[in-house]
């Protein structure tokens, strides 16, 4: 029985890069000679145990063989007969595929030390189309290492493109895309994921919401890189710069979703994309299964970014009934999310990245001038039900009326 890293662990440890978790793959043990020693079995399809100190997950060398379409046909074949490099040969990318022995020695059967020498993400073998999962995941990290310059091989690129053109990416669930997409919007570029999967035409099967975007026009006078899908990654790459939030960087990345459902002839005008947007997002959401907090925060944003955008326009009844609208007196963290993401979207414009963005400072001021009015005088008046909200409506509104209003353009 020995025991080896594999995996991510090895590889960021190569690249001088945070490990955040350690696996390990046990060669030349049953499941029995495990429960012996203690490990605790947590594997449904095939074994993997917890070590019974660390709780670091420990897996039986395996091979698989596929049976069915989709990321869950496989047979998976688990005992001490299986060798390493049968275990690793099973693996995505040769990055992924080195392990490391008890004494440090590293066996890399698969080149992944020149690949990552080279900043290349290069698949193991043929065996990667069986899995379209990997589709996702060669994007993702090419979201988590664009930064160090590292790209998709050509061979692998081409061999992503034939498994989308064989349909192999319509059978991944949406549980495993959501997830997969969650991880990359937490990477230094995400930006990298959509580019890589709409490279290999992934994207248009998997969020075809986002992939109809690009080669949409935009008004030049306040869109001068033009395409509407070029701006959506332009904006998410500013949400990053700003915010770690997850939930902010989705926010960006479907702000502008509308604008694929506007009137071609109307181009490249886009009149009422903004509630447009709404419907969109409910949809994508529901379909890739999107949590609800990264769901309302998106939907909010699609839905009133240009009314900040444009908030020295409004009278100031208006914009107490925008932070009405945007819950900002009951969810001022997400309000506060909320205004990151319509900077983000200010300053995701060719020649506007450092763009200062008075309305965001405005609303806060108007939020916080709104909470501040004085309650006790108005509740001495006795006021009761749509009077006493009225009252405070009216408060509040004059409050906001004091606040003086820089003169700036969209």
């Amino acid at each position: 029985m020995k025991i080896y890293l594999v995996g991510g662990a090895v590889r960021d440890q190569l690249l001088n890069y945070p490990v955040k978790e350690k696996d390990w793959v046990v060669v030349g043990a049953t499941v029995q000679q495990m429960l012996d020693l203690n490990y605790q079995q947590v594997g449904k399809d095939f074994p993997v145990f917890l070590h019974p100190k660390t709780h670091d997950e420990h897996a039986l060398a395996r091979t698989e063989r596929k049976t069915a379409p989709g990321y869950t046909g496989f047979e998976v074949h688990a005992s001490a007969e299986v060798t390493l490099e049968e275990d690793l040969i099973r693996r995505d990318l040769t990055i992924n595929a080195i392990a490391q022995d008890e004494n440090g020695n590293l066996i890399d059967p698969f080149n992944g030390q020149a690949d990552i020498k080279n900043k290349c993400l290069r698949h193991v073998s043929a065996a990667f189309s069986e899995d379209p999962v990997r589709i996702l995941r060669v994007a993702r990290f090419a979201a988590r290492y664009a930064h160090l310059g590292f790209t998709v091989a050509d061979e692998t690129m081409s061999l992503m493109k034939t498994m989308v053109n064989n349909n192999e990416a319509d059978a991944l669930v949406a549980e495993r895309v959501w997830q997969e997409m969650h991880k990359a919007l937490n990477e230094r570029n995400p930006e990298e994921f959509i580019t890589v999967l709409r490279d290999c035409g992934a994207l248009e099967c998997i969020l075809p919401e986002l992939d109809i975007l690009f080669g949409v026009p935009q008004p030049e006078i306040y869109h001068p890189e033009i395409d509407t899908g070029v701006h959506t990654l332009m904006v998410l790459q500013q949400a990053c710069q700003l915010s770690n939030d997850a939930k902010v960087r989705f926010a960006a990345l479907c702000h502008d979703l509308g604008k694929g459902a506007t009137p071609a002839e109307k181009w490249p005008s886009h009149h009422g994309h903004e509630q447009l947007g709404v419907d969109i997002i409910k949809q994508l959401c529901k379909r890739i299964k999107v949590p609800n907090d990264f769901r309302d925060l998106a939907i909010i944003t699609s839905n009133y970014h240009l009314n900040i955008h444009k908030v020295f326009e409004l009278k100031p009844a208006t914009v107490l009934k925008k932070l009405e609208q945007l819950d900002a007196f009951r969810r001022p963290d997400r309000f506060e999310n909320f205004l990151i993401a319509c900077l983000a979207d200010i300053r995701g414009r060719k020649e506007f990245e450092q763009s200062e963005y008075p309305q965001a400072d405005f609303m806060r001021l108007a939020l916080k001038t709104a909470k501040n009015i004085d309650m006790q005088s108005i509740k001495e008046m006795e006021l009761k039900g749509e009077a006493m909200a009225e009252a405070i409506r009216k408060a509040r509104v004059t409050a906001i009326v004091k606040l003086k209003k820089p003169e700036m353009d969209y």
